[in-house]
């Protein structure tokens, strides 16, 4: 009855916590527009030390990201948590669906230090789990989701998020899929990698954005848990202020992308980690050009790139059982795991179960 009681209670807008779980001045509320995102960015800067995850956001990001939602109405899919009116910590849901039918509600939470182990975390998990069993049956209701596809929850959690993967574990989440962040510690003795006969990079001009983005999602749907992506997925890659053409590496045959790396330079976080670091991401070869050296070649391309402009390190992110042999493919060109973090999962059970 309480977890019945505390989720109807949320939907009133705001609520106070059972006694036994609260503590004064706590209260929950919805999503207020424009006005957070500072709280937002406080909230996430205020917990990245404890959590032990290195990320340098913006206000600009946080207003890029928010404008591209999809499949998420902050209005309805956040909770904010204040403490005698100050923003403490904040929530929000999302779904999507994968070729093969499944469906996952994700979540994610932020929460300020000093108002951990106080039950704050646990009622964003309840209110999570409750909004998107809420959602997943209105799909369903409504002919968007097949009643026999299965449902799942799914957090990202990096291994320095000890709170964090204690409170899913005990609420019956499993790891089922592990990422290492992989660093090249220097752009020394950068080895030399032919690009293969026939393929060459180009300058990367406007109109050849949609074909860029058309090569990297057909590469990708080979990948784990690959999700076809909305427009608006589209105009969020567009706009995304990170981005640096200048640095991309695409190679063509013909009129056709074979493969990228678009690499990046997030000065925001060089300053605040003193450090000189580039990003080599999105690297993904189109089926018929793999196994030919092209994925080497043009990570090399984008080494050379990112240390012409001063960098003298780079990193990326993989996925740790990629089928088509990423991670030996880094650690060849001298990249090293230097952090590990992984998927949780939990099957969703209908409201009525």
């Amino acid at each position: 009855m309480e977890f019945t009681m505390e989720i109807d209670m949320i939907k009133t807008n705001t609520f106070d916590l059972p006694r036994e779980g609260g503590f004064p001045g706590l209260s929950f509320r919805r999503f207020r527009g424009e006005s957070d995102y500072p709280k937002i960015l406080a909230t996430i800067q205020g917990s990245k030390e404890a959590d032990g995850v290195e990320r340098s956001d913006t206000l600009e990001e946080v207003v890029h990201n928010y404008s591209h939602l999809v499949n998420c109405d902050p209005y309805q899919d956040m909770l904010f948590a204040e403490v005698d009116e100050q923003m403490v910590g904040y929530t929000r849901v999302w779904w999507n669906q994968n070729l093969d039918g499944e469906w996952f509600g994700f979540h994610l939470a932020f929460l300020l230090p000093a108002w951990r182990g106080k039950g704050i975390g646990s009622v964003f998990l309840m209110h999570n789990e409750k909004r998107l069993q809420e959602i997943a049956e209105r799909l369903a209701n409504g002919g968007l989701l097949r009643s026999d596809a299965p449902r799942y929850y799914e957090v990202f959690s990096s291994d320095t998020e000890v709170l964090k993967e204690g409170l899913l574990k005990k609420n019956g989440y499993t790891p089922i899929r592990y990422f290492f962040e992989m660093v090249r510690p220097s752009l020394e003795d950068i080895p030399e990698a032919p690009m293969p006969l026939g393929l060459e990079v180009r300058p990367v001009q406007p109109e050849h954005l949609s074909a860029i983005w058309a090569a990297m999602q057909e590469a990708f749907r080979d990948h784990w848990n690959y999700v076809p992506p909305a427009e608006e997925d589209y105009l969020n890659w567009l706009e995304n202020p990170i981005h640096d053409r200048s640095l991309w590496k695409v190679a063509w045959d013909g009129d056709r992308v074979a493969g990228m790396v678009l690499s990046f330079i997030n000065h925001d976080e060089n300053r605040e980690y003193n450090r000189k670091r580039g990003y080599t991401e999105d690297i993904s070869v189109c089926r018929p050009w793999r196994k030919q050296g092209l994925a080497r070649s043009l990570i090399v391309q984008s080494l050379e790139a990112v240390k012409e402009r001063g960098m003298t390190e780079a990193a990326l992110g993989v996925d740790a059982n990629n089928l088509t042999g990423a991670l030996r493919l880094y650690e060849s060109v001298g990249f090293q795991v230097t952090r590990r973090s992984s998927a949780f999962r939990k099957p969703l059970i209908g409201l009525d179960e």
